[in-house]
């Protein structure tokens, strides 16, 4: 509500009961709230007296709730260690495998190598102990 709300109930207010009224009016109103106040915390307390072992329950099974919640964890926490050990072996493994696959495969580009280069040497080696031919001499 705006200050012109306020206001505009006020002088309503004024108009309908009188200034003499406005403060019994108000009177009965305070007490009336403070009945309504007495009795919301009456409940409040009956509620809160009759519910006291059930805050009792509701703190064992939050307890409870906390305890089962930790061991899944736990229990999460192991199985994963597990497996990133499992993981880790296997990637050793792996590694290992193609390290060895690659030395392989090395070994024998360098064999080929020294195959063509020898073959290699063995055709120059022909090719310079033929005897050479005279373009000349061929007519």
């Amino acid at each position: 509500m705006g200050g012109g709300e306020i206001v505009l109930i006020i002088l309503v207010f004024l108009l309908l009961f009188g200034a003499k009224a406005i403060p019994d009016i108000a009177k009965t109103l305070g007490k009336a709230m403070r009945e309504f106040q007495k009795a919301t915390n009456e409940i409040k307390r009956e509620i809160n007296e009759s519910g006291g072992g059930l805050g009792d329950d509701i703190r064992d099974i939050k307890s409870t709730i906390q305890n089962v919640k930790a061991d899944i964890n736990e229990g999460i926490k192991n199985h994963t260690g597990d497996l990133s050990s499992d993981i880790e072996n296997i990637k050793t493994d792996i590694s290992e495998g193609v390290k060895a696959h690659t030395s392989d495969v090395e070994s024998s580009i360098q064999d080929m190598k020294a195959d063509i280069t020898g073959t290699a040497e063995d055709m120059a080696n022909s090719v310079a102990d033929e005897p050479k031919i005279d373009p000349v001499e061929i007519k």
